[in-house]
């Protein structure tokens, strides 16, 4: 016998959770499906949290954002270890897994724990050491998120060579580390890694740096990292990766260059965690990286079945992933328009120094022929700027030259993913620059950055008429 359901959602992270949630105020009978042994998916157990607090962690015991007031040689703890930054790490873990389960049960979520595998479009077997079950629903949500991709040229061994998954089992922390990959997370951890003194090598195949933002942060970023004594392999490709008898990493590139250190992270990339669901009984297929295609409204070519969150592919945000979760229930149940603009979606890059952004980018306006103007101001600027010690952060406002609207903003400094969105706000109620000129603003903060910006663009606008 088979329990029926109006909706089943494959995996408990942010968009599954949202998914379900959303479903269950809309009066519907939901399950959730859970591979771990607690909820919360990649997000809270190995990826999105656990990284963002290991920042945390390294920015107070290092005392890095203090240094410029008390000085380089500032730290709040002289000998930081791994055991440090795991502490913090999963005391918040655990927090966040009790909101989540606590936010489930209140909403009469019923939540099982197992492998999820398709029998038909609409059943569901779930297999787990407490479950063998069978499952229905008329409509069912996949979000089952991504899990680090592998490389044959690149042995992880859980010790030395290790994923992002497994920066926590490093033993000690390493004296030196060899990233391969120069996207978010890879930069993520270099930065992490850097201001705690490791000397860090980042390898990566194209050009340049988290290609997708502006440029001129990006360049902000790289001379901070440089600063930090990381050393950048840029267009550089891995082609194999050893580990000597004495516990050596080397990095073998395509280049005849070596590069080894106390360990390696590889970053490179994501897969979708399809390979258990057997798709194919459902009458789906993903691609070679796991990825399961969607329409607008996330529904897949099922009708009945609908995908959200990482296993989409990008932009794998996790404040996205929950936005597609409340849609695609909304337009599974209700069929009813809802109001969402991915344009007027925010980026946050958890970088040292942090880096957010929305709207296009000076490359994107300059190629689609967009008359713009850019207003730039730095943290040195403002008086909390001064107060907080940092003085290296910078607010780009970019803007049309005739109709003055806010086409972008572009932020890296602490903070910054808080500073984002006052410029969202403006930009998704169809605002122009003059708005920070007319605003008052609290005295002193970081918000100030937004009308000095404001005043330089102008500044400028006006040299030109």
């Amino acid at each position: 016998m088979s329990a029926k359901y109006d909706l089943i959602v494959i995996g408990s992270g942010p968009s599954g959770q949202r998914a379900a949630v959303a479903a269950s105020k809309l009066k519907k009978k939901v399950a959730i499906i859970e591979s771990r042994s607690v909820v919360g998916g990649v997000c809270v157990n190995t990826g999105t949290i656990p990284s963002k607090t290991m920042r945390e962690a390294v920015l107070h015991l290092s005392g890095y954002n203090y240094r410029n007031v008390y000085g380089m040689n500032y730290r709040v703890k002289e000998k930081i270890t791994m055991a440090d930054l795991a502490f913090r790490v999963q005391g918040v873990i655990k927090t966040e897994i009790d909101v989540t389960e606590a936010q489930l049960s209140r909403n009469g979520i019923d939540v099982i724990h197992g492998i999820a595998h398709f029998l038909t479009p609409e059943s569901i077997r779930v297999e787990g050491p407490e479950t063998d079950t069978t499952l229905e629903a008329s409509r069912i949500v996949i979000a089952v998120g991504t899990r680090p991709a592998t490389s044959p040229q690149v042995p992880i061994n859980g010790r030395t060579i290790i994923n992002s998954d497994q920066i926590m089992d490093l033993p000690k922390l390493p004296r030196t580390l060899i990233i391969v990959g120069g996207g978010v997370i890879g930069v993520e951890y270099t930065c992490m890694f850097a201001v705690l003194g490791v000397r860090c090598t980042v390898i990566e195949k194209r050009g340049k740096l988290l290609e997708f933002c502006d440029q001129e942060i990006v360049e902000t970023l790289s001379y901070h990292l440089r600063d930090s004594r990381v050393t950048m392999r840029l267009g550089e490709e891995l082609e194999s990766v050893e580990e000597l008898p004495d516990g050596t990493v080397v990095a073998n590139l395509k280049s005849h260059k070596k590069v080894s250190g106390d360990a390696l992270l590889y970053a490179v990339g994501r897969q979708g965690n399809v390979d258990d669901l057997k798709l194919e009984n459902a009458g789906l297929q993903a691609d070679s990286r796991g990825r399961i295609p969607v329409d607008e409204n996330f529904q897949t070519t099922v009708p009945n079945i609908y995908a959200v969150g990482d296993v989409i592919g990008f932009p794998s945000l996790a404040s996205v992933s929950m936005e597609q979760g409340r849609i695609s229930v909304a337009r599974a149940f209700e069929d009813m328009h809802t109001v969402s603009n991915p344009s007027f979606y925010p980026y946050g890059i958890y970088t040292i120094p942090e880096i957010s952004f929305i709207g296009k980018t000076e490359e994107q306006l300059t190629e689609e022929d967009v008359p713009y103007e850019v207003g730039m101001a730095y943290y040195r600027e403002v008086a909390r700027g001064q107060i907080r010690g940092d003085t290296t952060g910078r607010l780009k406002l970019i803007f049309h030259r005739d109709t003055r609207k806010v086409l972008g903003v572009h932020i890296i400094g602490e903070g910054a993913s808080e500073l984002v969105h006052i410029g969202q706000a403006v930009m998704t109620l169809d605002g122009t620059v003059d708005y920070f000129i007319e605003t008052v603003f609290n005295y002193p903060t970081l918000a100030e950055c937004y009308k000095v910006a404001a005043f330089n663009g102008l500044g400028r606008l006006h040299r030109y008429q």
